[in-house]
């Protein structure tokens, strides 16, 4: 994808983009004489791909957004009196525009008709994608199909009911599904079929559950159409689209996150950098510096989650809370020492403990890093970001026909069996009975065990990759952002810990600096900010004196007040009147 908006740099001074509804995106192009060939179709298509995430988009959502991130500053949303209407942004519609006015002058009948339908397939993908997103952060939103004047009365007009608008998300995905080319290309950086099916499976799933655990949209009745569409969507990716799970080299899953180069193979849909090209991300940096962003540390609670390597479960042992660093991290899920900094991580060649400057829960995440410290203080990684994998489709194939109690034992050995094959889990049977570690601490209304399942694969394969927050929000379970955040397990104070079992000792938590301190030991005070659990002992505790609260009306976000100001009639989202 990146390699997209390379090239849409050169042509930027052939497409301009509308900055609002009534604007014209495309001040240097006549529309008489422009729409003509494919080449018109394709090169104007490929303004639309500015609207994909990129790379710090993905990674950094979850680190300010999720349940499993401790962060050294809560978003205001989270925040009691912090976030009203008047702060509320994203009520913009250029993007629409401007696939809009491409549908009206896409029909050339000069341009073969499957090559027509190819181009107007995208542009309906996109349009999906926009629409999509914005159902998700304000539920009911003004539908527009055409280019709208800046005399037109519907630039004024009320907010359509989500029901109408995902029914046409549905439209345009399904139109997508159905003429895009299958093609694929070496950088999948291209919209394909099979991309679109992938991304209609995460639209459906999202508005399946949602609808199942918000009952107050009065939608339940339409639940399993859209969870059907999910599965259905999913099945024909897993069944026609020739993808798999990269299982190649030590490193396989990491490795969809650090080669510069996408793996094809799993990677559907990917965002590009080039050091040829002086494009960059800053996973280094957003990663590894302590003085940058919100530091964010993966929680204990979480890393309870992944499991042991023979399949069982890590919280079924007593006193698991109380197992230490270096020995909770042995024998488990090979993501985990994929996805944190274990005993085993090298930075430059060189055993690196975990920084505690940096994450102070001690669980520092690695999954987007490159392993070279040259990059830690500024934005000149080189490595591809997923945006669409392959391993996300099997979640939501899983999810989907366990919601519609069509789940069947091959189907769980073709999803949740295979990402815990590659996660070197011998044992990767079905549950026997309900994990009650994941009922008591994040789904205490599941009691199927399949489901619970799911759910935790999902919540480690796709850690940190910008989903954890819709799946919140879609699963009902908001009371986990107001969780407090743990991390690893200090059995004495004033003692020193070899987080990187090289034989020389890393870290000490103390209550004060000692007179005499010990050369390569970091000491950690313990302060308002870091405490433990216990008077001398215990878990760190990060930020405990952070009061966030998740309030129902947080499942949706205010209309912008400014917009309100502008067309009253758009109303507001229950809970956020000012």
């Amino acid at each position: 994808m990146k390699t997209i908006k390379i090239v849409l740099y050169a042509l930027c001074t052939i497409l301009l983009v509308a900055c609002d509804l009534d604007k014209y995106p495309v001040d240097k192009i006549n529309p008489d004489t422009f729409f003509e060939s494919e080449k018109d179709l394709n090169l104007y298509v490929m303004s639309f791909y500015e609207m994909l995430p990129e790379g710090e988009d993905i990674y950094k959502t979850d680190g300010e957004l999720s349940d499993y991130f401790a962060t050294s500053a809560s978003p205001d949303l989270f925040i009691n009196g912090n976030y009203t209407a008047l702060d509320a942004s994203g009520w913009d519609w250029e993007d629409l525009y401007n696939v809009n006015y491409f549908l009206a002058r896409s029909d050339n009948p000069e341009i073969l008709e499957t090559v027509r339908n190819h181009y107007i397939g995208i542009a309906r993908f996109f349009r999906a994608w926009f629409y999509y997103n914005k159902v998700k952060k304000f539920g009911d939103v003004p539908w527009y199909d055409k280019t709208m004047q800046n005399d037109d009365p519907d630039l004024y007009k009320g907010r359509d009911s989500r029901e109408v608008v995902m029914n046409k998300v549905l439209e345009d995905l399904n139109f997508a599904c159905t003429h895009i080319y299958e093609t694929k290309d070496n950088t999948a950086s291209t919209i394909n079929r099979w991309v679109a099916l992938a991304f209609k499976s995460r639209v459906c799933l999202f508005e399946g559950t949602f609808r199942k655990y918000h009952p107050e949209f009065d939608l339940e009745n339409t639940v399993n159409d859209w969870l059907r569409e999910a599965k259905e969507a999913a099945g024909e990716v897993m069944e026609k689209g020739g993808y798999s799970l990269n299982k190649a080299g030590s490193t396989p899953y990491r490795d969809l996150f650090t080669n510069e180069k996408p793996i094809t193979t799993e990677v559907m849909l990917a965002d590009n950098y080039s050091g040829t090209m002086a494009r960059y991300n800053d996973a280094n940096w957003v990663w590894t510096t302590s003085s940058t962003w919100v530091r964010p540390g993966l929680t204990r609670k979480f890393i309870n989650t992944f499991l042991r390597k023979d399949g069982r479960r890590f919280t079924d042992q007593p006193d698991y809370n109380e197992i230490e660093f270096t020995d909770e991290v042995q024998e488990r899920d090979a993501r985990l020492a994929q996805i944190i900094r274990t005993p085993s991580y090298k930075l430059n060649g060189k055993l690196t403990a975990p920084d505690l400057g940096h994450t102070k829960t001690g669980y520092h995440v690695i999954k987007f890093t490159q392993d070279d410290n040259t990059n830690m203080a500024q934005a000149k990684n080189t490595n591809t970001i997923p945006v669409i994998r392959y391993a996300e489709v099997l979640l939501n194939y899983a999810e989907a026909a366990r919601e519609l109690g069509e789940f069947t034992s091959q189907d769980w050995k073709n999803t949740i069996g295979v990402l815990r094959g590659r996660a070197g889990i011998t044992n990767t049977a079905e549950p026997a009975s309900a994990d009650t570690y994941l009922q008591e601490y994040y789904f205490p209304s599941i009691s199927d065990a399949v489901l619970l399942e799911i759910r935790r694969e999902r919540g480690i394969e796709m850690v940190s990759e910008g989903l954890r927050f819709d799946d919140i929000r879609r699963w009902k379970e908001g009371h986990l952002m107001e969780d407090t955040w743990d991390g690893i397990y200090v059995k004495a104070l004033d003692t020193e810990y070899d987080l990187n079992q090289d034989g020389q000792p890393d870290v000490c938590f103390v209550k004060k600096i000692p007179v005499q301190t010990k050369p390569g030991v970091v000491y950690y005070v313990l302060s308002a900010s870091m405490r433990l659990t216990g008077e001398n002992a215990g878990n760190i505790q990060v930020y405990p004196n952070v009061n966030k609260k998740f309030e129902e009306k947080k499942y949706l976000y205010p209309i912008p007040e400014d917009a309100r100001l502008i067309n009253p009639a758009l109303g507001q989202n229950k809970g956020w009147e000012l």
